[in-house]
């Protein structure tokens, strides 16, 4: 038999571009199939839910082996931000999309600026509802989505992909790096992934195959949703914009926000509800100086001029009111 004959995709998958993938994707931990579960559509409602449910355990104790990797991360993240530079996150499908909402909750939760922690999606906004997958596959769009932000080297970009090996992220992250200088963050549900590898700080959050093979939106997506809390959760805790464990820059922007505003302010001073209400109408909803008023007992213009000197952080400004 001719050479040539013994060497068709069917059987040699690797020669092919879209075999290559396929063994790409079988050697991942993210896609590996598990035959114990084959009979998963057979069983009761409850027992599916009981399995699910226990497969989820194991998500937080893989996020606790990465957390050493995720504390120099945030560290280096909170550094940049000190001097002005934006947290950018970037991934395709599902991790985009939790990149996004995570994104999307800081103004609200921590008075972000507008663009200052930006979420990026492979296929832009309209795949957060309608799935662009093919999208993911281009490394030119990752630049182009970066280029279009005037990337700083102040700046951090963060990869999020489960397979760690998505283009879109990897490239964004190489782009970042070579480019501008940035700091970048390799987020990946797989050992020795591309992306972690091509990034200042990998995190690589093994939790093992997934209950339907390679729906990478169960464990991995709550994994990377527990890291991507971390990354920005604790970055605003090193910039200031908490006073303990309260949320003293929450933007109220409704009535259940300006509700937890006075609740914060009352937590946080001890004080009755008719000083909380005068300390925030004198600081014009601004939660930190609010309680800056009460607690140091200075007028607003004073508060603001204290805090506008420490950098937004309450602490600092409370010691130098004496």
């Amino acid at each position: 038999m001719p050479s040539s004959a013994r060497t068709t995709s069917k059987d040699t998958p690797g020669d092919t571009p879209d075999g290559t993938l396929r063994a790409q994707l079988a050697s991942l931990t993210t896609e590996a199939f598990r035959p114990e579960l084959a009979g998963i559509d057979l069983l009761p409602t409850l027992e599916i839910a009981r399995l699910m449910n226990g497969e989820d355990t194991a998500v937080p104790a893989a996020v606790a082996d990465q957390l050493p990797r995720i504390a120099a991360a945030i560290d280096g993240i909170a550094e940049r931000m000190a001097r002005g530079g934006r947290l950018v996150y970037a991934g395709a499908g599902t991790a985009g999309r939790l990149g996004v909402l995570d994104a999307s909750e800081c103004p609200p939760t921590f008075n972000t600026a507008p663009g200052q922690v930006v979420g990026l999606i492979a296929g832009g906004a309209a795949a957060l509802v309608t799935s662009a997958e093919g999208a993911e596959d281009s490394r030119e769009l990752a630049a182009a989505d970066l280029d279009a932000l005037e990337l700083t080297a102040d700046d951090t970009v963060v990869g999020v992909s489960a397979s760690g090996r998505t283009p879109y992220a990897v490239g964004a992250v190489v782009h970042a790096r070579e480019r501008y200088g940035a700091l970048t963050v390799g987020l990946s549900c797989n050992a020795g992934s591309a992306l972690a590898a091509a990034a200042d700080h990998g995190i690589e959050v093994v939790v093992g195959p997934e209950l339907l093979t390679g729906s990478t939106r169960l464990k991995s997506g709550t994994a990377q949703k527990l890291v991507l809390n971390m990354l920005s959760t604790i970055t605003m805790i090193r910039l200031g914009k908490t006073y303990g464990n309260l949320m003293v820059d929450v933007r109220a922007s409704n009535e259940k926000l300006r509700a937890r505003s006075r609740r914060i302010v009352a937590l946080a001073t001890g004080a009755d509800d008719t000083t909380v209400d005068r300390a925030l109408t004198a600081a014009d909803g601004e939660v930190k100086n609010a309680i800056l008023i009460v607690l140091a007992d200075i007028d607003a213009p004073t508060a603001e001029l204290l805090l506008s000197t420490t950098d937004g952080r309450l602490r600092e400004a409370l010691a130098a009111a004496g």
